[in-house]
C-alpha cells in the first residue's frame, strides 16, 4: 500500500470532472468538506500518494495519468493544492510532450492552485521545513496533526461524515509516512515548473488565503501574473494555507464559476 497511489471517484461520469491532486499531507482526508459541497455538480476524483521516499514528481505525474488512463477518463480540470501544483504541472508537461508526439493522452481542461505555486517563493522555508521533517520532525508533525483535527473537528461538529475523515487524517499519520512528506519536500526543493508555466496557455486560476505563511500569495500571484499567460484570475479568501478544508463553500462557488458550472440550485 506504502507504493502505491490509491484513486476513489464520487459522481456520475456524465458531470464534469475535477480531479483533486492533494497537497504534502499527500492524501483525500481533509478534503471531504469541499467534495461535497460541489456534490451532484462534479465527478470528484481524489488520490493518495504512496509514502515512498524514492519516486519523482515525474512519477508521480505518469501514476496519475495511468490511474486515469485505467478508468477511462480522458479529460478533466486538475485542483493542485500545495504540492499537488508541483505534481499539476509536471503533468502537464507530460501530457504536452505526448500530445506533441502524436500519442492519444489526457486532455487537461484547466489548472486551479489551491495554496499551490510555481518555484516556491521562500526555498530558504522549504529547506527548513525539510531539515526539520527528515531530523526531529516527525513527533512535530504527529501532534500537529492531532491539534489539526481536534480545531478542525470542533468546527465541524455537526458533520459525523468530516469527523471520521478527521480520525483518518490522524490514523494515517504514522512514521513511515511523515517521511513521506519529508521526501515531498525534498521535490519541492529541487523542482523549478517555472519554464512549463511560462509556456502554460490552458486556464489557470489561483486560489489562496489571505492568512498565508507556508507559501507567501503575493509574490506567486506576483510571478504567475507576469509569466503565466493562461492566468485567467485568482481570489483571496480569509483563509489559512489549508484554503478547501478550512472554507469549503466559499472554495467551491468560485471553482464551479471558474469550471462554468450552471449554478447550484436553492
Amino acid at each position: 500500500m506504502a507504493e502505491e497511489l490509491q484513486m476513489r471517484i464520487h459522481g456520475d461520469a456524465s458531470l464534469p470532472t475535477l480531479i483533486y491532486l492533494p497537497g504534502l499531507h499527500g492524501d483525500w482526508t481533509v478534503v471531504g468538506s469541499f467534495r461535497r459541497a460541489l456534490a451532484g455538480r462534479v465527478r470528484f476524483v481524489e488520490f493518495t500518494y504512496p509514502r515512498t521516499t524514492e519516486w519523482s514528481l515525474d512519477d508521480y505525474a505518469r501514476a496519475v495519468r495511468a490511474a486515469l488512463r485505467e478508468k477511462g477518463i480522458g479529460a478533466g480540470w486538475l485542483l493542485a493544492e500545495s504540492f499537488g501544483s508541483q505534481v499539476g504541472w509536471t503533468l502537464l508537461k507530460q501530457i504536452e510532450e505526448k500530445r506533441c508526439a502524436g500519442q492519444e493522452t489526457f486532455r487537461a481542461d484547466g489548472l486551479i492552485l489551491a495554496g499551490g505555486f510555481v518555484r516556491h517563493p521562500f526555498m530558504l522555508g522549504v529547506w527548513f521545513a525539510e531539515v526539520g521533517l527528515w531530523s526531529v520532525g516527525p513527533l512535530f508533525v504527529l501532534v500537529f496533526a492531532w491539534l489539526y483535527a481536534s480545531v478542525m473537528a470542533l468546527r465541524s461538529c455537526r458533520d459525523p461524515e468530516q469527523r471520521e475523515e478527521l480520525r483518518e487524517f490522524v490514523r494515517r499519520r504514522t512514521w513511515q509516512d511523515i517521511r513521506g512528506w519529508a521526501w515531498r519536500t525534498t521535490l519541492i526543493r529541487r523542482n523549478d515548473p517555472r519554464p512549463i508555466a511560462r509556456s502554460a496557455t490552458l486556464p489557470v486560476y489561483y486560489l489562496t488565503g489571505l492568512i498565508e505563511v507556508i507559501v507567501p500569495a503575493l509574490p506567486v500571484w506576483w510571478w504567475l501574473r507576469r509569466n503565466c499567460p493562461g492566468l485567467r484570475g485568482s481570489h483571496l479568501i480569509f483563509s489559512d494555507h489549508a484554503v478547501l478544508p478550512t472554507t469549503p463553500r466559499k472554495c467551491a462557488r468560485y471553482v464551479a464559476r471558474w469550471m462554468g458550472l450552471p449554478e447550484a440550485r436553492a
